[in-house]
């Protein structure tokens, strides 16, 4: 009987894994899904759900850093794609490379017990329990909300970005974002439009990068600054960032007495702009609620209608016994490539990391470099304990110091990493697949 791998979730990773099994030769491969079609997270829906987009969500890299090397985005798409237009290419990807065939879907994993033989069996929601040589888990890292921690309760709405889903229930009302990462961004500036009143409740300085740098797409322009050497790039950074927005002060924004590449950046080219004409007004860090009113670090109050937390999500595998793996909280997490635990070595963790870039192309090399492990092409390192080690220190020596970051990587040096890995054996598809049923609409 041949190998048995397992996968899940059939979100961009979760069908990165799947292809690339297939790829290099796995003939039984089984993804658990546990909602009804593949997509994850850019599966919109118009009420609370596993996804986090929202009704206006594009990604915040480009279509060029964002594809997976083998299946390009279509020419017709811009420089940032829609969540549907995500979504489409997502389903274009499975139907491609024939995966949905090997995924079970309305399927949830309730349980994976790692057997004396670091073999897996895993307990399903149907009441069946299947056995397997590997797991690859892909269930993503963006599903379970972390709240403020803030004394007091608030009497108003409240809410998670998680579950923000248009702009239209905060018309005429008065608003309180907390968090200034991407997500808060994005909320700001959507429900402005339509608010009586919105505010941006920032902790800590942050830099707000605009998505265009001298009329590219931003990540384009530092893929070829990467090529600089670090001592000259990170002021050069600096520099065409002043030049393209000025100080943050300007803004009412703490100024970041930081790099900008030691912490995870925030892409936003609108929020600066609705400061600027006074649609959004930058708060202290939130400290307490009281009924209506919200108190902030720097004494002052007021008064809201509604709030959105957008302060983040735990890192969660509920199937896994907190004995086994417990990530949640924590600041380091050794894992080697972001995806092998020591001691653990027949489950690999797929698209568990946060670069400053896209997860997607990085879930591909990851899942690549696990399928040919598999197959016999690629052995594990024996200093496998020291090697996670060190690359928590290196997370350590190139960010800032905090929880958000336990998962951080710089994109380009990442990715050659994992390429650096791949073994020249590791087989290719046989043809290049036609996605030509990806419209132009």
């Amino acid at each position: 009987m041949g190998l048995r791998v397992a996968v899940i979730g059939a979100g961009c990773s979760g069908l990165a894994a799947i292809k690339n099994l297939l790829q290099a030769g796995v003939k039984e491969v089984v993804c658990y899904e546990k909602n009804d079609q593949i997509g994850g997270n850019w599966v919109f829906t118009a009420g609370t759900s596993h996804s986090s987009v929202c009704e206006t969500t594009h990604i915040i890299s480009s279509k060029r850093l964002s594809e997976f090397e083998d299946f390009p985005m279509p020419d017709h798409y811009p420089d940032y794609p829609s969540h549907r237009q995500v979504l489409a290419y997502f389903q274009a990807y499975a139907k491609a490379f024939e995966l949905e065939r090997h995924i079970e879907f309305n399927t949830e994993v309730v349980e994976a017990k790692e057997l004396p033989d670091k073999s897996w069996e895993l307990e399903l929601s149907d009441g069946r329990t299947e056995a397997f040589d590997f797991l690859l888990v892909a269930n993503g890292h963006h599903s379970v909300p972390r709240w403020p921690e803030v004394e007091g309760e608030f009497s108003g709405i409240y809410l998670h970005a998680h579950s923000y889903k248009s702009n239209a229930p905060y018309a005429g009302k008065r608003v309180l974002v907390v968090g200034a990462g991407n997500s808060g961004c994005d909320c700001a500036v959507e429900i402005s439009r339509v608010a009586e009143r919105v505010d941006i409740s920032i902790r800590r300085p942050t830099y707000i990068v605009p998505k265009f740098m001298m009329g590219k797409p931003t990540d384009t322009y530092n893929a070829i600054m990467q090529y600089i050497p670090k001592a000259i790039r990170e002021p050069l950074l600096q520099f065409s960032l002043k030049l393209q927005i000025g100080r943050y002060e300007q803004y009412g924004l703490p100024q970041p007495d930081y790099p900008v590449t030691k912490a995870h950046p925030t892409l936003n080219s609108e929020l600066l702009y609705r400061i600027r004409h006074g649609k959004v007004q930058p708060r202290a860090g939130l400290v307490a609620f009281e009924g209506e009113k919200a108190i902030f670090a720097d004494g002052a109050e007021a008064v809201y209608d509604a709030v959105v937390a957008a302060t983040g999500y735990r890192i969660a595998f509920p199937f896994f016994s907190r004995d086994l793996f417990d990530f949640e909280n924590a600041y380091r997490i050794p894992l080697y490539l972001r995806m092998l635990a020591p001691g653990h070595p027949k489950v690999f963790f797929i698209g568990l990391v946060q670069p400053q870039g896209c997860i997607w192309p990085l879930s591909d090399l990851q899942a690549k470099l696990a399928a040919n492990h598999i197959m016999g092409r690629w052995p594990l390192p024996d200093n496998l304990q020291e090697l996670a080690e060190e690359e928590c220190r290196q997370i350590e020596r190139d960010f800032l110091h905090a929880r958000r970051h336990s998962l951080e990587v710089h994109f380009h040096p990442f990715a050659r990493k994992l390429r650096k890995a791949i073994p020249d054996q590791a087989p290719a598809w046989p043809a290049k697949p036609d996605h030509a049923f990806l419209s132009s609409s």
